[in-house]
């Protein structure tokens, strides 16, 4: 596997409000775009894509409901790694040893994800990012 980038960090956010304030108002950031309650910005300078995902949205696109499995730590963060195959690299993974929860699948917004956590609990995913590539 051959990572390109980091594509996307977003810490997973508890009270949507309480992060807005906090990143937005006390740390400054800009968010120009909005889905729901997901803020995200492409302009921060080191990253291709800064977000805050409520713990409810990413439970939904990992396990398709809004409800965190109790007997699955809740992760802080998700971190995605850029691939080029993203099923390669979900095989790598898993014939490494590592449990998916879930295999490669396609977003509602184009991007195709594996997501697995981390040692250390973090939504790891390993994508492929059409909108991040030249056509």
């Amino acid at each position: 596997m051959k990572v390109q980038f980091v594509t996307s960090i977003a810490p997973i956010v508890r009270d949507a409000d309480v992060a807005r304030s906090f990143y937005r108002d006390a740390l400054g950031l800009f968010f120009e775009g909005e889905d729901g309650n997901y803020l995200f910005t492409q302009e921060l300078e080191g990253t291709k894509h800064f977000g805050l995902w409520p713990l409810s949205e990413a439970a939904r696109a990992c396990f398709g409901t809004s409800e965190w499995p109790a007997d699955i730590p809740v992760p802080q963060v998700s971190i995605e790694f850029e691939v080029l195959d993203v099923a390669a690299a979900a095989a790598e993974l898993t014939e490494s040893g590592y449990q998916l929860i879930h295999g490669a699948q396609t977003e509602p917004w184009g991007q195709v994800t594996a997501r697995l956590l981390s040692p250390d609990g973090l939504l790891v995913a390993v994508c492929y990012s059409p909108s991040l590539h030249d056509t």
